[in-house]
């Protein structure tokens, strides 16, 4: 994990959007800070594509600005709703890319 980045465990952020998505457990991306719901720290850091995922959130947040990103999520969300969201197609698609290629590396397959 990059070290500028930061794991929040149990965040009232998360636990909202755990609420809303009515899911077992949720992170959610503000800026650079990873907040969880549901999950411990040692549970997320466990999942290459779970982390993957949230660092192109990451990125999407570097690439748009903090505040723009957020509307533009946001918008997106009502628009399309969460699953559709194209920031969220963007991150499960890049975040599937990354851990396929790193199997593959290890594998030599």
């Amino acid at each position: 994990m990059e070290p500028d980045l930061r794991v929040v465990e149990r965040s009232p952020v998360a636990f909202v959007a755990k609420i809303v998505l009515r899911t077992r457990a949720v992170a959610v991306t503000l800026g650079t800070t990873i907040h969880l719901s549901g999950a411990t720290r040692g549970e997320f850091l466990a999942s290459p594509l779970w982390v993957e995922h949230e660092r192109v959130h990451v990125g999407q947040y570097r690439r748009h600005g903090f505040w723009r990103f957020l509307a533009l999520y946001l918008a997106e969300s009502v628009r399309r709703g969460y699953h559709d969201n194209r920031f969220e197609v963007e991150a499960r698609e890049r975040a599937a890319e990354v851990v396929r290629s790193s199997r593959t590396r290890a594998t030599g397959r």
